[in-house]
């Protein structure tokens, strides 16, 4: 294809960044790969905001394609498993880091990388759940595993207005866990309790600003996407037996706890990885994102839909805090 498309390019040379749309782009210009996808929609994702500021310390290389997330229809593949037309997803391993990601109208891909598009899932569900959803559902396959069921007692999920917070919420009410949403935004209560939120808490009744060896048994189990001290407080709070599973560091990288949780109440602290996670494992949760896992109210997750030409705009608003729910990117 000799046509030119466009991306969104992301650039730094020694003190000058910069972060635009270019429009003369070839598949001369894209990484070696297997697959070459059209791409329809994307999404945007903390890890994408960070490859748009010059200290993000996320992008690898430059010049770069920033977009962990795409999904679109195969154009072309060397690989026997994929041919002209499939639909598919790929995201997170090098995709937007040190590889050209979904925020470009095409993408050349390694089909170790790809996923087919589950038969129940359209290319723009794929992309409302993304990499934030996928998380969300690994992190609850992890505490299924880990033998939390519903009759247990509520699970706490904190960042609940977030990509992965609001994903959690709604895939744990579907199963029919008793949700408690942690929340900083007191004006987004109804969008949580329309995601099927049993209990709505400030953040403070997760985290007061003291951590505690031992606290009071609140929650069988926890989603958090947040880390950092408050995760610190939650373990000492959960209940005998139960499991924290643990994806994210916006509330910072030191957890500042004891052995206390974990050695007289034995409690289980789960790392969520959803970058590398094993294809088999990928496989099995995109099947279950169609089916069991696939929230009720998917188009309520979806706080905007913008194109290309919006996310240098749009990209920095995840960085504030100010994102509820998913923000799609139609390609």
């Amino acid at each position: 294809m000799a046509q030119p498309f466009k991306a969104l390019i992301v650039n730094k040379q020694d003190d000058l960044f910069s972060v635009e749309i270019q429009n003369h782009l070839t598949l001369n210009d894209l990484p070696e790969g297997d697959v070459v996808i059209r791409v329809h929609y994307s999404g945007v994702n903390y890890k994408d905001s960070l490859t748009a500021i010059p200290d993000g310390n996320i992008v690898r290389t430059y010049p770069m394609i920033p977009g962990i997330d795409l999904a679109g229809a195969v154009v072309s593949s060397t690989d026997p498993r994929f041919k002209e037309g499939d639909e598919v997803i790929a995201t997170s391993y090098e995709i937007g880091v040190s590889h050209f990601g979904g925020y470009s109208e095409y993408a050349r891909i390694p089909a170790e990388w790809v996923v087919p598009l589950p038969k129940e899932l359209s290319l723009k569900e794929a992309m409302t759940i993304g990499t934030a959803g996928f998380t969300a559902a690994l992190s609850v396959q992890r505490l299924i595993e880990n033998h939390v069921s519903p009759e247990k007692g509520p699970v706490l999920v904190t960042g609940a207005t977030g990509g992965v917070g609001s994903f959690a919420v709604s895939i744990l009410a579907k199963l029919g866990y008793k949700v408690v949403a942690s929340t900083g935004k007191s004006s987004q209560h109804d969008f949580l309790k329309k995601l099927g939120a049993n209990t709505i808490v400030p953040r403070e009744d997760v985290f007061d600003g003291k951590i505690r060896s031992l606290g009071k048994q609140k929650w069988a189990a926890a989603v958090d996407p947040v880390g950092g001290e408050q995760l610190a407080a939650m373990l000492s709070q959960i209940q005998y037996g139960g499991s924290v599973a643990v994806s994210g560091l916006t509330g910072g990288t030191k957890v500042p706890t004891t052995v206390f949780p974990f050695i007289l109440r034995g409690v289980n602290l789960l790392g969520i990885d959803s970058v590398y996670c094993p294809m088999e494992t990928r496989l099995k949760i995109w099947e279950r994102l169609a089916t069991d896992f696939k929230p009720i109210h998917l188009e309520a997750l979806i706080q905007q839909e913008i194109r290309l030409e919006q996310l240098p705009e749009v990209l920095p608003t995840l960085l504030k805090g100010e994102a509820i729910g998913r923000t799609i990117v139609q390609v």
